[in-house]
């Protein structure tokens, strides 16, 4: 089969023919129909992540947004069976740790992660296979395109786990959101629809623009503004300070003002990953937090369990992942487009629809 290879980190990915899997015992094979290209497969490209021991090695192929339909099925799967229309988080839990059994499986003890593991090779691919297929396939729901799901991929439901169970959003709540790539705007449209106020933060206008399209209450372009700018702009936009603050990013800067946009007792979410000028460790007011009684929370994916309510909203309509694609792309194209990220020049979500 045909799929993208990382042979070296920066470098473009090569698109080769290597063996097709078959099914662990149990584990399923699936035929990737569409896979998200998200900004985790960037940092995975750059070699991100070696300061907590988590950098991709040579060898992997890349993509953990896929959605497609099972062609092989392991023995001791029960749930899953083929020709069944499936999504795949790209934290796979085993479903038998402690965290899974009690709700927990996005930090899994003995978790693999989609597209970053030998053990998980990723969905830049016409076939992947899904361990403990009965605990990490997701049934699609009828009438939903393997697109849709796929640009609803890890974005939609990081941002979904981030608001609903680190930040405890509820209605009426403002939200703050710093960057409005994909997770970013994914934040947008799922805070609009749980009823909360949100105030989008990027120094791009058209992803401003999406996001307005997508339900942000106000936006502040943040291009040429320092720090103090910005959150001021927030806390104004907000009455005080959001309820609930995300950097939807990563980078020093937007964490900061994440939590300098907080209100008293507010929550910063943090869901980018950071680049190698970070490497992971950011400077923090401490004391401005104690005062504040401001929490500061991590936010990994979304345990698999928790999948159903998010198809609920998908199924309502609520949600649209659909309207963040603004561009489906060939397995051929995957490493200019992974290439376009280093200087910001995509906008909303693009998906891999052609292998």
């Amino acid at each position: 089969m045909r799929a993208a290879v990382l042979r070296e980190h920066g470098e473009p990915l090569e698109i080769t023919d290597v063996e097709a899997p078959d099914p662990d015992p149990h584990g399923v094979v699936v035929d990737v129909e569409a896979c998200g290209v998200c900004r985790s497969d960037w940092h995975a490209w750059q070699g991100h992540g070696e300061w907590v021991g988590d950098a991709v090695a040579d060898g992997q192929i890349l993509g953990h947004e896929p959605a497609g339909r099972v062609v092989a099925v392991g023995d001791r799967v029960e749930r899953v069976a083929e020709g069944d229309r499936v999504a795949v988080p790209f934290n796979l839990g085993d479903g038998s740790c402690p965290q899974c059994l009690s709700g927990h499986g996005n930090v899994c003890e003995d978790g693999l992660a989609l597209g970053f593991q030998r053990e998980a090779q990723g969905a830049f691919a016409e076939q992947v296979h899904v361990p403990y297929a009965d605990y990490n396939a997701m049934h699609l729901p009828d009438g939903v395109s393997a697109r849709d799901m796929a640009a609803l991929g890890c974005r939609f439901m990081t941002a979904f786990h981030a608001l609903t169970a680190r930040g405890d959003v509820g209605a009426g709540d403002w939200i703050a959101v710093h960057g409005c790539g994909g997770v970013g705007l994914s934040t947008v449209h799922i805070a609009d629809a749980l009823g909360a106020r949100v105030v989008a933060v990027d120094i791009r206008d058209a992803a401003l623009d999406l996001a307005t399209e997508l339900g942000a209450d106000a936006v502040v372009n943040a291009d040429g503004k320092d720090g103090r700018a910005v959150t001021g702009a927030v806390r104004g936009a907000t009455d005080g300070g959001a309820h609930v603050s995300v950097d939807a990013l990563g980078v020093a800067e937007t964490c900061r003002n994440s939590v300098f946009s907080l209100r008293r007792r507010g929550t910063h979410v943090q869901v980018g990953l950071t680049t190698d000028e970070e490497r992971g460790e950011v400077s923090l007011p401490v004391e401005r937090m104690a005062m504040m009684e401001a929490d500061f929370k991590g936010a990994r994916g979304m345990p698999p369990t928790r999948y159903d309510e998010l198809l609920r909203l998908l199924e309502s309509g609520e949600i649209e992942p659909g309207r963040l694609v603004r561009r489906e792309v060939s397995l051929a194209e995957v490493p200019e487009r992974l290439a376009a990220m280093t200087e910001y020049e995509t906008t909303g979500v693009e998906v891999v629809t052609e292998f």
